[in-house]
Protein backbone atom coordinates (compact mmCIF):
# COMPACT_ATOMS: atom_id res chain seq x y z
CA UNK A 1 0.00 0.00 0.00
CA UNK A 2 2.75 2.09 0.91
CA UNK A 3 4.99 1.54 -2.29
CA UNK A 4 1.70 2.61 -4.35
CA UNK A 5 0.86 5.72 -2.46
CA UNK A 6 4.86 6.62 -3.47
CA UNK A 7 4.11 5.64 -7.35
CA UNK A 8 0.74 7.61 -7.20
CA UNK A 9 2.03 10.45 -5.58
CA UNK A 10 5.34 10.72 -7.20
CA UNK A 11 3.70 10.61 -10.35
CA UNK A 12 1.05 13.44 -9.48
CA UNK A 13 4.45 15.67 -8.16
CA UNK A 14 6.26 14.97 -11.49
CA UNK A 15 2.96 15.50 -13.99
CA UNK A 16 2.05 18.59 -11.85
CA UNK A 17 5.97 19.87 -11.78
CA UNK A 18 5.75 19.71 -15.86
CA UNK A 19 1.97 21.00 -16.32
CA UNK A 20 3.13 24.59 -14.22
CA UNK A 21 6.45 24.97 -15.91
CA UNK A 22 4.51 23.98 -19.38
CA UNK A 23 1.96 27.14 -18.66
CA UNK A 24 4.55 29.23 -17.30
CA UNK A 25 6.42 28.93 -20.62
CA UNK A 26 3.31 29.01 -23.01
CA UNK A 27 2.38 32.43 -20.44
CA UNK A 28 5.93 33.94 -21.49
CA UNK A 29 5.82 32.74 -24.84
CA UNK A 30 2.31 34.30 -25.41
CA UNK A 31 2.81 37.51 -23.54
CA UNK A 32 1.67 39.49 -26.82
CA UNK A 33 -1.54 37.95 -26.89
CA UNK A 34 -2.22 37.71 -22.97
CA UNK A 35 -1.66 41.27 -22.86
CA UNK A 36 -4.32 42.46 -26.16
CA UNK A 37 -7.04 40.06 -24.47
CA UNK A 38 -7.49 40.49 -20.50
CA UNK A 39 -7.95 43.83 -18.15
CA UNK A 40 -4.96 44.04 -16.00
CA UNK A 41 -2.78 41.66 -17.90
CA UNK A 42 0.51 43.23 -16.59
CA UNK A 43 -0.53 42.23 -13.53
CA UNK A 44 -1.89 39.09 -14.21
CA UNK A 45 1.23 37.88 -16.40
CA UNK A 46 3.58 38.39 -13.39
CA UNK A 47 1.55 36.46 -10.90
CA UNK A 48 1.18 33.55 -13.17
CA UNK A 49 5.00 33.59 -14.01
CA UNK A 50 5.73 33.79 -10.07
CA UNK A 51 2.78 30.93 -9.24
CA UNK A 52 3.84 28.08 -12.35
CA UNK A 53 7.66 28.91 -11.50
CA UNK A 54 7.25 28.72 -7.80
CA UNK A 55 4.50 24.97 -7.83
CA UNK A 56 7.05 23.86 -10.21
CA UNK A 57 9.84 24.15 -8.30
CA UNK A 58 8.07 22.67 -5.28
CA UNK A 59 6.34 19.50 -7.00
CA UNK A 60 9.95 19.11 -8.40
CA UNK A 61 11.43 19.17 -4.62
CA UNK A 62 8.18 17.03 -3.30
CA UNK A 63 9.03 14.64 -5.96
CA UNK A 64 13.09 14.89 -5.08
CA UNK A 65 12.21 13.85 -1.27
CA UNK A 66 9.94 10.97 -2.42
CA UNK A 67 12.24 9.21 -4.54
CA UNK A 68 15.00 9.75 -1.15
CA UNK A 69 12.77 7.48 0.51
CA UNK A 70 12.35 10.38 3.04
CA UNK A 71 8.04 9.27 3.27
CA UNK A 72 7.06 10.38 6.51
CA UNK A 73 9.33 14.12 6.23
CA UNK A 74 6.79 14.77 3.15
CA UNK A 75 3.53 13.42 3.48
CA UNK A 76 2.15 16.21 4.83
CA UNK A 77 4.23 18.80 2.28
CA UNK A 78 3.03 16.57 -0.14
CA UNK A 79 -0.40 16.89 0.76
CA UNK A 80 -0.65 20.18 0.91
CA UNK A 81 1.16 20.84 -2.34
CA UNK A 82 -1.51 19.47 -3.99
CA UNK A 83 -3.80 21.39 -2.54
CA UNK A 84 -1.84 24.14 -3.54
CA UNK A 85 -1.92 22.62 -7.49
CA UNK A 86 -5.40 22.73 -7.19
CA UNK A 87 -6.09 26.29 -5.83
CA UNK A 88 -3.47 27.80 -7.78
CA UNK A 89 -4.87 26.03 -11.67
CA UNK A 90 -8.53 27.42 -10.49
CA UNK A 91 -7.25 30.34 -9.28
CA UNK A 92 -5.40 31.56 -12.84
CA UNK A 93 -8.26 29.93 -14.88
CA UNK A 94 -10.86 31.97 -12.89
CA UNK A 95 -8.93 35.19 -13.13
CA UNK A 96 -8.11 34.67 -16.73
CA UNK A 97 -12.10 34.24 -17.20
CA UNK A 98 -13.20 36.92 -15.17
CA UNK A 99 -10.86 39.48 -16.78
CA UNK A 100 -10.92 38.61 -20.24
CA UNK A 101 -12.21 41.56 -22.77
CA UNK A 102 -15.52 40.78 -23.79
CA UNK A 103 -17.35 43.57 -25.85
CA UNK A 104 -20.66 43.15 -27.06
CA UNK A 105 -20.49 42.41 -30.87
CA UNK A 106 -22.26 45.15 -32.94
CA UNK A 107 -25.30 44.40 -35.28
CA UNK A 108 -23.79 46.53 -37.56
CA UNK A 109 -20.07 46.80 -38.37
CA UNK A 110 -19.18 49.94 -40.03
CA UNK A 111 -15.81 50.96 -41.78
CA UNK A 112 -13.58 52.92 -39.62
CA UNK A 113 -10.66 55.17 -41.51
CA UNK A 114 -7.56 56.17 -39.07
CA UNK A 115 -5.54 58.43 -40.17
CA UNK A 116 -2.21 59.41 -38.58
CA UNK A 117 0.89 61.54 -39.41
CA UNK A 118 3.49 59.55 -37.38
CA UNK A 119 3.99 55.93 -36.54
CA UNK A 120 2.74 55.91 -32.47
CA UNK A 121 -0.14 59.33 -33.22
CA UNK A 122 -2.69 56.43 -33.32
CA UNK A 123 -1.98 54.65 -30.66
CA UNK A 124 -0.99 57.42 -28.51
CA UNK A 125 -4.59 59.50 -29.55
CA UNK A 126 -7.12 56.83 -30.18
CA UNK A 127 -5.38 53.19 -29.27
CA UNK A 128 -7.78 52.08 -27.30
CA UNK A 129 -11.14 53.17 -28.84
CA UNK A 130 -9.84 51.44 -32.41
CA UNK A 131 -8.70 48.25 -30.06
CA UNK A 132 -12.57 48.19 -28.31
CA UNK A 133 -14.17 49.11 -32.01
CA UNK A 134 -12.22 45.87 -33.20
CA UNK A 135 -13.19 44.14 -30.52
CA UNK A 136 -16.66 44.68 -31.33
CA UNK A 137 -16.24 43.66 -34.92
CA UNK A 138 -16.07 46.90 -36.65
CA UNK A 139 -13.72 47.13 -39.77
CA UNK A 140 -10.57 48.73 -39.72
CA UNK A 141 -8.02 50.39 -41.74
CA UNK A 142 -5.11 52.46 -40.48
CA UNK A 143 -3.30 54.76 -42.69
CA UNK A 144 0.01 56.08 -41.13
CA UNK A 145 1.94 59.24 -43.73
CA UNK A 146 5.48 59.01 -42.69
CA UNK A 147 7.79 56.81 -41.44
CA UNK A 148 9.17 58.82 -38.61
CA UNK A 149 12.11 58.90 -39.74
CA UNK A 150 13.26 62.79 -37.98
CA UNK A 151 12.20 61.39 -34.82
CA UNK A 152 13.52 57.93 -35.00
CA UNK A 153 15.47 55.16 -36.36
CA UNK A 154 14.09 55.21 -40.17
CA UNK A 155 14.38 51.20 -41.00
CA UNK A 156 12.41 50.47 -37.43
CA UNK A 157 9.54 52.73 -37.22
CA UNK A 158 7.49 51.44 -39.94
CA UNK A 159 7.32 48.00 -38.68
CA UNK A 160 6.28 49.64 -35.24
CA UNK A 161 3.73 51.29 -37.06
CA UNK A 162 2.64 48.07 -38.62
CA UNK A 163 2.90 45.95 -35.25
CA UNK A 164 0.81 48.77 -33.31
CA UNK A 165 -2.11 48.67 -35.53
CA UNK A 166 -2.08 45.01 -35.87
CA UNK A 167 -2.22 44.65 -31.98
CA UNK A 168 -4.87 47.04 -31.84
CA UNK A 169 -6.88 44.84 -34.06
CA UNK A 170 -7.07 46.70 -37.39
CA UNK A 171 -7.77 44.92 -40.45
CA UNK A 172 -4.88 46.56 -42.50
CA UNK A 173 -2.36 48.87 -42.18
CA UNK A 174 -1.12 51.53 -44.98
CA UNK A 175 2.28 53.26 -44.26
CA UNK A 176 3.79 55.44 -46.77
CA UNK A 177 6.92 57.28 -46.99
CA UNK A 178 6.07 61.25 -47.01
CA UNK A 179 8.65 63.06 -45.49
CA UNK A 180 8.56 63.67 -41.77
CA UNK A 181 8.06 67.44 -40.53
CA UNK A 182 7.34 68.50 -44.47
CA UNK A 183 3.88 67.07 -44.79
CA UNK A 184 2.54 70.68 -45.72
CA UNK A 185 5.21 70.76 -48.83
CA UNK A 186 3.63 67.48 -50.04
CA UNK A 187 -0.39 68.20 -49.72
CA UNK A 188 -1.34 67.79 -52.76
CA UNK A 189 0.07 63.72 -52.59
CA UNK A 190 -0.92 63.47 -49.15
CA UNK A 191 -4.71 64.57 -50.38
CA UNK A 192 -4.42 61.81 -53.47
CA UNK A 193 -3.10 59.05 -51.10
CA UNK A 194 -5.81 59.76 -48.28
CA UNK A 195 -8.79 60.17 -51.21
CA UNK A 196 -7.37 57.08 -52.43
CA UNK A 197 -7.93 55.12 -49.59
CA UNK A 198 -11.22 56.57 -49.20
CA UNK A 199 -12.56 55.91 -52.26
CA UNK A 200 -11.93 52.70 -51.85
CA UNK A 201 -12.90 51.86 -48.07
CA UNK A 202 -15.48 53.92 -48.36
CA UNK A 203 -15.56 54.58 -44.28
CA UNK A 204 -18.45 55.51 -42.36
CA UNK A 205 -15.89 57.39 -39.61
CA UNK A 206 -13.01 59.03 -40.29
CA UNK A 207 -10.79 59.62 -37.43
CA UNK A 208 -7.73 62.17 -37.93
CA UNK A 209 -5.81 64.96 -36.11
CA UNK A 210 -7.30 67.75 -34.60
CA UNK A 211 -7.02 71.43 -35.97
CA UNK A 212 -5.80 72.46 -32.86
CA UNK A 213 -2.60 71.02 -32.87
CA UNK A 214 0.89 73.06 -32.73
CA UNK A 215 2.81 69.83 -34.78
CA UNK A 216 2.75 70.83 -38.43
CA UNK A 217 2.73 67.37 -39.95
CA UNK A 218 -0.68 66.93 -37.91
CA UNK A 219 -2.43 70.05 -39.00
CA UNK A 220 -1.18 69.22 -42.10
CA UNK A 221 -3.41 65.94 -42.37
CA UNK A 222 -5.96 67.31 -40.48
CA UNK A 223 -6.52 69.90 -43.26
CA UNK A 224 -5.93 67.56 -46.08
CA UNK A 225 -8.25 64.54 -44.74
CA UNK A 226 -11.24 67.74 -44.16
CA UNK A 227 -11.04 68.11 -48.33
CA UNK A 228 -10.11 64.41 -49.03
CA UNK A 229 -13.68 63.30 -46.72
CA UNK A 230 -15.79 66.38 -47.54
CA UNK A 231 -18.17 64.24 -48.78
CA UNK A 232 -18.64 61.96 -45.49
CA UNK A 233 -20.59 62.85 -42.65
CA UNK A 234 -18.94 61.75 -39.88
CA UNK A 235 -14.90 62.93 -38.77
CA UNK A 236 -14.04 62.83 -35.20
CA UNK A 237 -10.57 64.50 -34.57
CA UNK A 238 -8.03 62.47 -31.57
CA UNK A 239 -6.38 64.41 -28.92
CA UNK A 240 -2.47 64.05 -29.32
CA UNK A 241 0.46 64.73 -27.42
CA UNK A 242 0.76 68.05 -29.06
CA UNK A 243 -3.15 69.22 -29.29
CA UNK A 244 -2.85 72.54 -27.83
CA UNK A 245 -5.46 73.97 -25.28
CA UNK A 246 -7.66 74.87 -27.32
CA UNK A 247 -8.95 71.47 -28.23
CA UNK A 248 -12.42 70.67 -26.60
CA UNK A 249 -13.43 67.23 -27.19
CA UNK A 250 -17.37 66.52 -27.30
CA UNK A 251 -17.65 62.78 -28.07
CA UNK A 252 -16.06 60.56 -25.43
CA UNK A 253 -15.70 56.77 -25.97
CA UNK A 254 -15.33 55.25 -22.83
CA UNK A 255 -12.03 52.78 -22.54
CA UNK A 256 -12.14 51.39 -19.08
CA UNK A 257 -11.34 48.11 -20.17
CA UNK A 258 -8.93 49.28 -22.40
CA UNK A 259 -6.42 51.32 -21.22
CA UNK A 260 -3.52 48.79 -20.38
CA UNK A 261 -3.66 47.73 -24.23
CA UNK A 262 -3.63 50.73 -25.36
CA UNK A 263 -0.17 50.92 -23.46
CA UNK A 264 0.79 48.14 -24.45
CA UNK A 265 0.16 49.00 -28.21
CA UNK A 266 2.29 52.09 -27.44
CA UNK A 267 4.89 49.75 -26.36
CA UNK A 268 5.07 48.00 -29.75
CA UNK A 269 7.14 51.18 -30.69
CA UNK A 270 10.12 50.39 -28.77
CA UNK A 271 12.19 53.14 -31.19
CA UNK A 272 10.21 55.73 -28.42
CA UNK A 273 10.00 54.38 -25.45
CA UNK A 274 12.49 57.02 -23.58
CA UNK A 275 9.95 59.66 -25.27
CA UNK A 276 8.25 61.21 -21.97
CA UNK A 277 4.60 61.62 -23.28
CA UNK A 278 4.48 57.39 -24.07
CA UNK A 279 4.95 56.66 -20.25
CA UNK A 280 2.04 54.20 -18.94
CA UNK A 281 1.56 56.84 -16.31
CA UNK A 282 0.76 60.04 -18.27
CA UNK A 283 -1.49 58.21 -20.68
CA UNK A 284 -3.05 56.77 -17.72
CA UNK A 285 -3.41 60.43 -16.56
CA UNK A 286 -4.90 61.46 -19.35
CA UNK A 287 -7.50 58.64 -19.49
CA UNK A 288 -8.71 59.52 -16.16
CA UNK A 289 -8.98 63.55 -17.19
CA UNK A 290 -11.16 62.56 -20.06
CA UNK A 291 -13.27 60.17 -17.91
CA UNK A 292 -13.83 62.88 -15.76
CA UNK A 293 -15.26 64.88 -18.10
CA UNK A 294 -17.21 61.49 -19.21
CA UNK A 295 -18.57 61.03 -15.97
CA UNK A 296 -17.00 57.37 -16.34
CA UNK A 297 -13.03 56.19 -14.55
CA UNK A 298 -10.98 56.11 -18.19
CA UNK A 299 -12.28 57.79 -21.48
CA UNK A 300 -10.72 58.84 -25.39
CA UNK A 301 -12.29 62.58 -25.93
CA UNK A 302 -12.81 63.61 -29.91
CA UNK A 303 -13.65 66.65 -31.70
CA UNK A 304 -16.75 66.01 -33.82
CA UNK A 305 -16.16 68.11 -37.21
CA UNK A 306 -19.15 66.24 -38.40
CA UNK A 307 -21.25 63.09 -36.75
CA UNK A 308 -24.18 61.63 -37.94
CA UNK A 309 -26.06 59.34 -35.53
CA UNK A 310 -26.73 57.12 -38.14
CA UNK A 311 -22.56 56.43 -38.41
CA UNK A 312 -21.96 56.03 -34.65
CA UNK A 313 -24.59 54.53 -33.65
CA UNK A 314 -24.02 52.24 -30.55
CA UNK A 315 -20.11 52.68 -30.68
Amino acid sequence: MWEAWITTNALHHLLASITFAIIGLVVIARRRALRRSVRHAPRLFWITVALCALLAAWNGACLTEILMGLHGHTTLISGLCEWANLITLSGLILALVYNRLVVERTSRPRRILAIGAHPDDLELACGATLAKLADAGHQIQAVVLTGGERGGNATVRPLEARRGAQFLGCNAVFVYDFADTRLREQANEILSAIEMRIREFNPDIIFTHSANDQHQDHQAVYEATLRAARNHGTILCYESPSVTSDFNPTFFVDIGDYVDVKIESIRQHRDQRLKPYVSAERLRGMALFRGGQAKTRYAEGFEAVRSLASSLGDI
